[in-house]
């Protein structure tokens, strides 16, 4: 495995960015900016990122623009669309139900979901907003109706995917939260001089990057394991990563509020908004410590 990007997949991380850093929320006040959001959705879609894995994307490719997402609190629908469009290639206005409960739903009409091998569509119920303030979801609504079987291949295969773009926008959120604290850190002084200066916060922010060093580590395997390696040995990658990227981005969200300091627990402050997403994203295809054979402390 070459775990560096081609000059392709840097310019799609590139491109992802940039749509990220110009539309994406610089403040909690954003979130329910109508026109801010309709721009957003207007070129997420004309970018047809939505439908990477039925225009050929690999594992990789899906990982790094998911991440940019997380990464920028994009908050139009693409993980759950994207997810959907690996089990029906196609769909429009489509994302995936998960545990009873279609994710990522803002705005789509139907929901697929993988049951006993079978593929399963339904409709939908208006979308709200849950605890994560950048994505919607919806309960299901009307009868299932079958689509098509699934070999167990392809199930599995999915299923290593859907742990993977969960664990990459795991990484983003932390990216994100992690940028957020270092630039608060540069500009915030106390005695005369950054906090960022002392060695209480320096110390905290390093261990912060280091962990995000390590979930891009494993989320890269992991994400070409999608395609490269036997379905067993890819959900097992898939699984390490989720779990490790949960733990990491859990722990570095938690810390951007630390060095946020008293405004860090404000509404105002966009650090929640980062931990939010990333709680969510770990209880999305959850992984137990117990399913996978090799331990992390």
């Amino acid at each position: 495995m070459d775990a560096r990007l081609t000059a392709e997949q840097r310019q799609l991380r590139s491109a992802a960015a940039r749509l990220a850093d110009d539309l994406g929320p610089r403040s909690v006040l954003d979130l329910d900016d109508a026109d801010r959001i309709a721009r957003l959705e207007k070129a997420v879609e004309a970018t047809g990122w939505r439908a990477l894995r039925s225009d050929g994307a690999s594992g990789v490719e899906v990982a790094v623009v998911v991440e940019e997402f997380g990464r920028g609190l994009v908050d139009v629908p693409l993980l759950g669309p994207l997810l959907a469009d690996d089990l029906a290639p196609g769909s429009s206005s489509t994302t995936v139900v998960v545990d009873g409960v279609a994710r990522d739903a803002r705005g789509t009409r139907r929901g697929v979901t993988l049951r006993a091998g079978r593929l399963l569509t339904v409709g939908l119920a208006p979308s709200a907003r849950g605890v994560d303030l950048t994505r919607h979801d919806a309960v299901p609504r009307g009868p299932l109706e079958p689509l098509a079987p699934l070999s167990p291949e392809v199930a599995a295969r999915h299923r290593a995917l859907a742990l993977v773009a969960t664990g990459a926008d795991l990484v983003g959120a932390a990216r994100g939260a992690h940028r957020a604290a270092v630039a608060h850190a540069k500009l915030r002084e106390q005695y005369g001089r950054p906090i960022g200066g002392y060695q209480a916060v320096a110390h905290l922010l390093a261990e912060s990057l280091a962990l995000i060093e390590g979930s891009v580590s494993v989320l890269r395997h992991a994400a070409w394991a999608v395609d490269e390696l036997p379905p067993e040995e890819a959900i097992r990658a898939a699984r390490i990563a989720k779990l490790y990227c949960a733990r990491s981005a859990r722990t570095v969200c938690e810390t951007s509020v630390q060095v946020h300091g008293g405004i860090g627990n404000t509404w105002e402050c966009l650090a929640h908004v980062y931990l939010r997403r990333a709680l969510t994203s770990a209880e999305l295809f959850p992984v137990r410590l117990e399913e996978i054979d090799r331990g992390l402390s």
